[in-house]
């Protein structure tokens, strides 16, 4: 072993040149075939979170970037007078609200799906998956057509002889219920893949030693189904936060959300850098949800390596 190892240091020297540079480290296979990918993660996402984090120390209504240095953006932000606040709880509100709706709507499908369905699953994952190919504009403008006055319920039910139908355009109830059929299928499929990582052999031994099913699904699914769960959630919440289609479509702008007030800064106010600085507490928030998060997921078993 010693001797090879030799021979194989002084074939190296002879073949490599005299004045080639000696690397500090040696890259290993994976770390250069991920060099392409983190290229793209570089230029694709960590460059534009610089950008944004450089001009929210820049002075307000300015492009002065990396010339001037300012916290006047923070201050405003923090300020007891600055609505902005609110925006960010109606945020917060409605990522909650459409995270526990989804998960009591679809927890059931994902345990049809896994466990009920059998052959039939396949065109039920169709179904929920085939909206996603619409854009989301759309879907919602195609919501608006149906329920506004004298649009296709009001219509409909006004030509069948009845006064109309109800008026939920415009509400807060009607930007969770966009919100809740936009963001079905992020939170259907993980919950499919956790509850599929439970063994069915599992269930049905925990049945035969005499566990009802409350039992069952409290002591046995949900804990091994707890990977899909999590990441169905904090998917949810995260695109949930960032919503603006739903509330400005379905809503009117009756409810103004934070992703509403950092396009406002950033289009008709002009005001870049208050922009970066709102966006910039934005991610420092959902990054540490997520990162606490993260902390409770076993990826390694999530993706079937042990």
């Amino acid at each position: 072993m010693v001797s090879l190892s030799v021979s194989d240091r002084a074939t190296d020297t002879a073949t490599k040149p005299a004045g080639a540079p000696r690397l500090p480290f040696r890259l290993s296979p994976g770390a250069r075939a991920a060099l392409p990918l983190l290229g793209l993660l570089a230029v694709g996402f960590l460059a534009p979170l610089l950008a944004i984090l450089a001009f929210s120390f820049a002075p307000p209504r300015s492009f002065a970037v990396l010339r001037a240095f300012s916290l006047a953006n923070y201050a405003e932000l923090f300020s007891l007078s600055n609505t902005v606040w609110l925006s960010f709880l109606w945020s917060i509100g409605f990522a909650l609200a459409t995270v526990v709706l989804l998960a009591l709507i679809a927890y059931p499908i994902a345990f049809g799906l896994t466990f009920v369905f059998g052959r039939w699953s396949g065109l039920v994952s169709v179904l929920f998956v085939f909206p996603l190919f619409v854009s989301e504009n759309v879907r919602l403008y195609g919501w608006v057509l149906f329920f506004i006055k004298n649009g296709v319920l009001d219509g409909s039910l006004k030509a069948l002889g009845f006064s109309g139908g109800p008026q939920v355009l415009y509400t807060s109830g009607m930007i969770l219920a966009g919100m809740v059929y936009t963001y079905l299928p992020f939170m259907l499929f993980p919950m499919t893949l956790g509850l599929a990582m439970v063994p069915r052999d599992l269930i049905d031994a925990a049945r035969d030693l005499g566990a009802g099913r409350w039992q069952i699904w409290r002591e046995v699914e949900v804990p091994l189904a707890m990977p899909g769960i999590l990441i169905g959630t904090l998917l949810t919440f995260v695109l949930a936060i960032g919503a603006v289609a739903e509330a400005k479509i379905l809503g009117g702008q009756s409810v103004i959300v934070i992703s509403h007030d950092i396009e406002i800064a950033f289009t008709y106010s002009q005001n870049w850098p208050l922009g970066s600085a709102l966006a910039v507490l934005v991610t420092l928030f959902i990054g540490t949800l997520t990162l606490l998060a993260l902390q409770r997921l076993d990826l390694d078993r999530l993706l079937g390596r042990r």
